[in-house]
């Protein structure tokens, strides 16, 4: 199995899952360790034989391709993309190149080497958001795309090229889009790692507008099932939603975390808005649970305890991230 993206959040806990569930199952993780990756992160993964980590961009159509031909793999897991909407605002570019030539570079390589599975981890963004007063609305699986962001909308092109790619050649190709996930390794720029990490230094913790843009929260060991379940059961050419039930206000997630950790509500501080900020996210998720039998299995705060212990429990590695040391392991791997 080729993961892209596997040194990042999601893709991490991804290959751990991988090893424990399937003692079989052969891994080449292909990352390019811009400032989201870590390989830090797979330090235990990597003293396991049945992992390779291979240093490159998912771009980098000669160095796809002959990963392909040496590896002759039976299927890919696609985790990796630019993510993080308030770049993309900034520097919408990078996020096009890494998010829609790297998935084409990937499904040519797909289409050249007869892969049985790729699979597209994508995002509820694609949908655009739903309003704050209508909380029966959903997004399924046939609500329009109508991405707000650069970020978003580079995730809906790639979703429709690979989907494209197997209309028209056949490939066999998935895509699931998740919900906000949450859990260890995230990178601490996303909302629930920053304000653990800017509560523990006692400093501001800075929330746009009002706090009152709601997401739906997903633990990644369950948006982690949700792909296996679907690399196995899952009908090619099918689009899965995941989600976890556990719609959230910014500003509520932001205060359970100053509880969790016995800090004052003083440190919270509401900041200007971001442009075009997408009010609400909520999944319908009732495809995968009735077709292949999925169910989260955290609500979400038993999930934000464990979560919230596991950076306090490794405080060196969030540390480590946030002021930037592990760029140095990263420019060695």
């Amino acid at each position: 199995m080729l993961v892209t993206g596997g040194a990042g959040f999601i893709g991490t806990s991804f290959i751990y899952r991988q090893l424990e569930e399937h003692p079989d199952q052969r891994i080449v993780c292909l990352d390019s360790l811009t400032y989201a990756g870590n390989i830090e992160n797979l330090a235990t993964a990597m003293k396991d034989p049945r992992v390779h980590f291979v240093k490159g961009n998912v771009t980098d159509r000669h160095l796809v391709d002959r990963l392909f031909h040496d590896e002759r793999f039976d299927a890919v897991v696609h985790f990796a993309a630019e993510s993080h909407v308030d770049r993309s605002i900034d520097d919408p570019g990078t996020f096009l190149t890494t998010n829609m030539i790297g998935t084409q570079v990937l499904m040519d390589a797909n289409r050249k080497y007869d892969v049985k599975r790729f699979h597209m981890v994508s995002t509820d963004e694609v949908y655009g958001d739903l309003p704050l007063d209508r909380p029966d609305l959903l997004f399924d699986e046939s609500y329009p795309l109508r991405p707000s962001s650069p970020y978003s909308a580079s995730k809906a092109a790639a979703d429709l090229l690979s989907l494209s790619y197997h209309r028209t050649y056949g490939l066999p190709v998935t895509v699931s889009r998740c919900s906000n996930n949450y859990g260890p390794y995230q990178f601490p720029e996303k909302l629930i790692p920053r304000m653990i990490y800017l509560a523990l230094h006692d400093r501001p913790l800075p929330i746009y507008g009002k706090g009152e843009n709601v997401r739906d929260w997903l633990h990644v060991d369950d948006h982690c099932s949700a792909i296996d379940l679907i690399m196995h059961k899952g009908k090619e050419g099918e689009v899965y939603n995941v989600g976890g039930n556990n719609e959230r206000r910014n500003i509520d997630v932001a205060r359970l975390i100053l509880k969790e950790l016995g800090k004052p509500e003083s440190l919270l501080t509401f900041v200007k808005d971001r442009p075009g900020h997408d009010l609400r996210y909520a999944i319908d998720a009732s495809k995968i649970k009735s077709e292949l039998g999925w169910d989260p299995r955290y609500e979400f705060g038993t999930g934000m305890k464990s979560t919230i212990r596991w950076y306090l429990d490794n405080q060196t590695w969030l540390d480590r991230v946030a002021s930037g040391e592990y760029l140095q392991a990263n420019e060695r791997a």
